[in-house]
């Protein structure tokens, strides 16, 4: 099988490598007309005479000259030239092997009339200050393509099989439609459902936040946001999908998506029903039915829930059954409002078998606990939220967030578990039945409103924040422990507990910016926060002499846990074009208070810390940028960290708290390194990060002569991790016969941890070298391969000699192929090998993953049928290792395994309104 995937990539490259074509490069320089200076990052493109198919682009350095090259069959072509500004300007031109063009003189651009439109040609790629612009109609895909596909074009964007999203090694962490949220910031939602022919430009920034947005400072450049806008033809009317399928196992699926588009007004309805772990938002025409445990590809930690942004669905592991309806609904009104909101509701129904094989490491040897546990839930969720900007005047800004959710759930979950010493002798086993009913209640709320008071960028901005929390539960739990050998015993416990916690939070800040001069500022900044919390659990006991339970109160409590915070702190930075930084000191200043009623026992601590913060990014030009980032945080210990009082819900493992804890500090650097060549289409981004946990807070754990363990906690020394990483891209397109994307990421960690077991301090020190490579190649958009590989050499070293240090090695080869040809018929096929080594006996070490789906396309592409096959060989497997500085552990939990299925995917839309011109490629004005 190997062979076979290797020969068809080879036929594949050799057939495209070797296409009929003529090489060409162009020579010139782009000037300003008025000044004669050079213009920097103007875009220079070559496109077919017949439908304006681009061919190739380049931009000018920073004296404004350029070398375009590419390899086309045609002889005559346009060539085009524009910059942001300044009126662009195209003409014919027969192809040869260098064609000198001189210098380009370009004018200035005369603001646009007050009822014409001015209709310019289709640029590739602008580059503006802070934006990268992508015209989506430049860079073909096939014409039912989504956001997705054509994002997969773009030179130095990748999109991992899970969605995520890339642009020069940066993660995208939000998708906007014309500026406005769609859904939720989830990048997944817009970019698997929105089709790709309604959109018209694709807009890469920096992710600002709304205090930087308001102010207009930029972002510190760890995260990108895409702004997809809508063509003018598209932004009146409604669009939707619907698509079901039904297959063996019974498994199903159902779901539709309408959006009604009225200019800047947005509202849409999704909704998904289905029992294959997908949360039904994906319209992907070739693998959409297919489920998430496993998915793709075989992933040894997937779960079986779901998320949209911050809202969540479903238990998290194993197999889940869920149905969704959902509405959003934007507006926006440019100086005056922009409005969003959205609302969910949710019910799940989850299940999950687990096998778990753990080596305990003791200072004079190890013992060994196998546990099968089997869970069943369900929940019942209502989650709404919203984003609410007005803007008073052109100086004043208020924003509210609100964001509500209701969640009921209920759950089983039987456990039964053995330990055995080195010899295999039996030392105690524990069998238990769990139940739980639960209720969450969360209101969270920010109001902020900000201010310019000059244009020199003063400011002021002040907030209130609010996060108000209920959780009740009540839990019965039932369990049999055996102790065996000299000390035998039998502990049978049938108990109740009852929870009610609440959890309210209040937030009030203000910050002030006094510029020094036209790059340098002063920042002053200060919060108020007050977090109380108070639980009351009661802990009841069977009486058998009664028939009914007693309450136990050395096993309840009820504390009101309080935590006020003072910050104040100070900055100092710069906005400079090229060199950007800032210093920040903060003074957090924790009170924290404990009384417990019950046990009549109460604490208090108050912790004064001196913390930093900085980042530097400095802009070399030419598309390369280095940042710094360093980041103090101050974790304060949580109550159940705290308090003194033991939980025995697990009988082989009792924890108990430690009011004596210190506050941990984490110390983190990060440093990166960007470089793009839009020339070559060559990407390249080096990035290194240090963490360091100072009095990090660590369980310590004393295991008696009878094997139970009692937990606790501890602040220790020790603790860090390392990483570091080089992602490199390389893009060639040879005019539209084919595409050819390399990445290559190789990565690697050093990580440290620190513990205590029986008064012995523990260390596992584990180092991980991941290399990755893969490979997109696109022929005429007819043939698509996807070949991609993951390698990961993991060792960890323990401090004590008894304990035999762990290597272990995994892979991961995916290979995708999807095929468009003949016209109308989509096959393909989604194949990964996964092998996890050093697993244990008992558990499967690799997998075999294979997805393989047929489409026919019909009714000119507005209806898709199409049979899919789930894992074809049976072989899905949700297994992994892990390890810690006090145990090894190998882990099996339910997987989705094969089915079938046939599915019907209907797309329908209407748009009015005036429509966007016709014609290509040329300016025209319309009255």
């Amino acid at each position: 099988m190997k062979r076979f995937y290797f020969c068809l990539i080879s036929i594949s490259l050799f057939f495209s490598f070797n296409s009929y074509g003529q090489e060409f490069m162009v020579k010139g320089k782009i000037v300003d007309a008025a000044t004669g200076s050079p213009i920097e990052a103007a875009t220079i493109y070559v496109e077919t005479l017949k439908d304006s198919t681009l061919i190739t682009y380049t931009i000018t350095n920073a004296e404004g000259i350029f070398a375009l090259e590419g390899k086309t069959a045609y002889k005559k072509a346009r060539l085009a030239f524009s910059s942001n500004g300044f009126k662009s300007q195209s003409k014919e031109i027969t192809l040869k092997p260098v064609i000198e063009i001189g210098s380009i003189r370009m004018e200035e651009q005369v603001q646009q009339l007050e009822g014409i439109d001015l209709i310019g040609e289709r640029v590739p790629i602008t580059v503006k200050k802070d934006t990268l612009e992508f015209n989506a109609d430049s860079f073909k895909t096939r014409p039912d393509a989504t956001v997705e596909d054509v994002l997969k074009k773009l030179p130095g964007v990748e999109v991992d099989s899970d969605g995520t999203i890339t642009v020069n090694g940066k993660e995208v962490n939000q998708v906007l439609v014309n500026g406005q949220v769609f859904f939720s910031t989830d990048p997944k939602v817009a970019t698997k459902t929105l089709s790709k022919d309604v959109i018209s430009k694709i807009q890469i920034t920096d992710t600002k936040t709304k205090e930087q947005e308001f102010v207009g400072d930029d972002g510190d450049g760890e995260n990108k946001t895409i702004n997809l806008t809508l063509k003018e033809d598209k932004n009146k009317g409604y669009m939707g999908r619907l698509s079901g399928g039904y297959g063996t196992d019974d498994r199903y699926q159902a779901n539709g998506l309408v959006n009604y588009f009225n200019e800047t007004q947005r509202i849409s309805v999704l909704g998904s029903s289905n029992n294959i772990n997908n949360p039904g938002f994906s319209f992907d025409e070739i693998y959409e039915m297919v489920g998430n445990s496993g998915g793709r590809s075989v992933r040894f930690n997937d779960s079986g829930g779901f998320s949209v942004g911050n809202m969540s669905f479903g238990f998290g592991q194993g197999i889940t059954t869920s149905s969704t309806v959902g509405t959003s609904y934007a507006d926006q009104e440019k100086g005056k409002y922009r409005i969003d909101g959205n609302y969910f509701y949710s019910y799940s129904d989850s299940y999950n078998d687990e096998k778990i094989a753990r080596e305990n490491i003791l200072p004079d040897g190890s013992y060994f606990t196998d546990t099968e546990t089997s869970f069943v839930g369900n929940t019942n969720s209502n989650q709404g939220s919203a984003n609410l900007e007005f803007d008073v005047d052109k100086t004043t800004r208020i924003s509210v967030r609100p964001n509500l959710s209701v969640n009921n759930t209920n759950s089983s979950n039987a456990e039964n578990t053995v330990s055995t010493d080195e010899d295999g002798n039996l030392l105690n086993d524990n069998t238990s039945l769990q139940k739980t009913d639960g209720f969450q209640r969360n209101f969270r709320n920010r109001v902020e409103i900000m201010k310019r008071l000059d244009t020199m960028g003063r400011y002021v901005r002040v907030y209130f924040n609010n996060d108000n929390r209920v959780s009740d539960s009540e839990t019965l739990l039932n369990s049999e422990r055996n102790i065996y050998g000299d000390n035998a015993s039998q502990n049978i416990l049938d108990q109740r507990t009852i929870i009610d916690n609440s959890n309210d939070s209040y937030e009030i800040g203000a910050s002030y910016r006094q510029p020094m001069n036209k790059d340098l500022y002063l920042d002053f900044r200060y919060k108020y926060e007050n977090n109380e919390q108070k639980n009351e659990r009661s802990v009841f006991d069977f009486d058998e002499s009664t028939g009914g339970y007693t309450f136990n109160s050395s096993l309840s409590s009820e504390f009101d846990f309080n935590v006020k915070k003072h910050v104040p702190e100070v900055g100092f930075g710069s906005n400079g074009k090229k060199f950007r930084f800032n210093v920040r000191a903060r003074l957090e200043q924790n009170d924290l208070k404990n009384e417990d009623y019950i046990q009549s026992t109460s604490f208090s601590k108050d912790y004064s810390n001196l913390l930093f913060s900085s980042y530097a990014n400095y802009d070399f030009g030419n598309n390369k940028r280095m940042g710094l980032h360093y980041r103090s945080q101050l974790s304060v210990p949580s109550v159940n960290q705290m308090q003194p009082v033991p939980n025995v819900s697990n009988p082989l493992n009792i924890i108990q708290g430690n009011p004596n804890l210190d506050p941990q500090i984490n110390h983190n650097i990060y440093l990166n390194f960007n470089n793009y060549n839009w020339k070559d289409r060559t990407g390249l981004f080096l990035w290194a990060n240090m963490g360091i946990q100072e009095d990090q807070i660590v369980s310590v754990t004393t295991t008696d002569e009878d094997f139970i363990r009692t937990t606790t906690y501890q602040n220790v020394k020790g603790n860090y991790n390392s990483a570091m990483g080089i992602n490199y891209s390389k893009q060639i397109k040879k005019d539209s016969l084919y595409t050819l994307k390399f990445t290559l990421r190789p990565s690697a960690s050093l990580n440290n941890r620190v513990g205590f077991t029986n008064g012995s301090r523990l260390e596992a020190r584990t180092f991980a070298f991941r290399p990755r490579a893969g490979i997109l190649f696109n022929y005429k958009e007819m043939l698509e391969l996807e070949p991609e590989y993951t390698l990961v050499l993991n060792t960890t070293r323990y401090n004590l000699d008894n304990v035999e240090d762990v290597d272990f090695t995994t892979h991961n080869l995916s290979f995708k192929v999807t095929s468009y040809w003949p016209e109308n018929l989509v096959w393909g096929n989604d194949i990964t090998y996964s092998y996890n080594g050093n697993l244990g006996d008992g558990f499967d070490k690799d997998a075999l993953f294979w997805n393989m789906s047929l489409g026919l396309q019909m009714f000119k592409k507005k209806a898709t049928l199409k049979v899919l096959a789930y894992d074809l060989l049976n072989q899905n497997i949700n297994t992994r290792r892990t390890t810690g500085q006090d145990f090894i552990q190998d882990f099996q939990g339910t997987a989705l395994r094969r089915y079938f299925m046939g599915s019907l995917t209907i797309k329908f839309d209407s748009f009015g309104g005036k429509g966007a011109p016709n014609k290509r490629g040329r300016r025209f004005m319309r009255f």
